[in-house]
């Protein structure tokens, strides 16, 4: 799409008496993050952006376009690229499951705007693009007037899974962080070159002082499925871990759900109204 597309010219400048469309941009990793999204609307379309998959939904006036990014921050860089550069947006969402850097309950709401990159073992803060009163703001308020469990608070980003708690408090100490994801900071980045307001909104998973039983950045690498299954075989307690993760990220993905579902009625009932 571009600048003398008629539509995109409509959501510049509308229509006398008509409501201009409000863009949500939602990215998420993994397939189970991008259902637990879906969940929460109703009828979909797809598009295709640059060869990337897009699912819209529309609810009122506002519409949400949802893209899965695969894990990691380039993956999420590429993907963020081509929509963000392609579409106009009012905001641009980090979606999905997080590592908890605090005390907290599996499938907790962590919300929060800056990012902080650790690089080396140093921690560098990310500018992000935001706006007073915009819909990341909209975004975090309702989300503590829900009734849901919530915490707002910056985030880290890495390069790879950590799933060790010593390195899970370590990040804690070292930034004050509530939440730590792969992608956040990647996104956050491309959403400032578009000038696209940006936030972060995902629910535990892990905990903080909780070690994982196996070490998932194996199922990041070149053939990785089968040295990560080859690490479980023959080892009970890794399994049982594994099980147990499956477990808490389905509590993490209802109530990704629940929020997206009340956050989407609440802000399409209020405009409308």
């Amino acid at each position: 799409m571009t600048a003398e597309d008629p539509a995109h010219l409509i959501d510049l400048f509308p229509l006398p008496g008509t409501t201009p469309i409000k863009r949500i941009a939602l990215f998420a990793a993994t397939s189970w993050e991008t259902q637990a999204v879906r969940a929460a609307f109703g009828t979909e379309t797809r598009q295709d952006v640059d060869g990337t998959a897009v699912l819209v939904y529309k609810e009122g006036p506002y519409e949400y376009w949802l893209a899965k990014t695969g894990i990691g921050p380039e993956k999420a860089r590429r993907v963020a690229q081509r929509l963000l550069m392609r579409q106009s947006f009012s905001l641009a969402v980090s979606t999905g499951f997080a590592c908890a850097l605090v005390p907290t309950e599996i499938g907790m709401l962590l919300l929060g705007r800056e990012v902080i990159v650790m690089e080396k073992g140093d921690a560098r803060k990310l500018p992000v693009m935001e706006t007073p009163e915009d819909e990341g703001e909209t975004m975090i308020r309702l989300a503590q007037v829900s009734g849901q469990a919530s915490l707002v608070g910056p985030f880290v980003s890495t390069d790879r899974i950590v799933g060790s708690a010593a390195d899970k408090r370590r990040f804690a100490r070292l930034t004050g962080a509530v939440g730590l994801d792969m992608e956040s900071a990647a996104l956050a980045e491309e959403a400032r070159h578009a000038r696209v307001s940006f936030v972060i909104v995902r629910t535990v998973s892990d905990l903080l002082d909780e070690d994982l039983s196996l070490d998932f950045n194996l199922f990041l690498q070149p053939a990785g499925w089968l040295r990560g299954m080859a690490s479980v075989v023959g080892h009970p307690s890794r399994l049982a871990g594994l099980w147990r993760l499956c477990r808490q990220s389905r509590m993490a993905a209802s109530n990704l759900t629940t929020f997206f579902k009340r956050y989407a009625r609440t802000v399409a009932g209020r405009l409308e109204g």
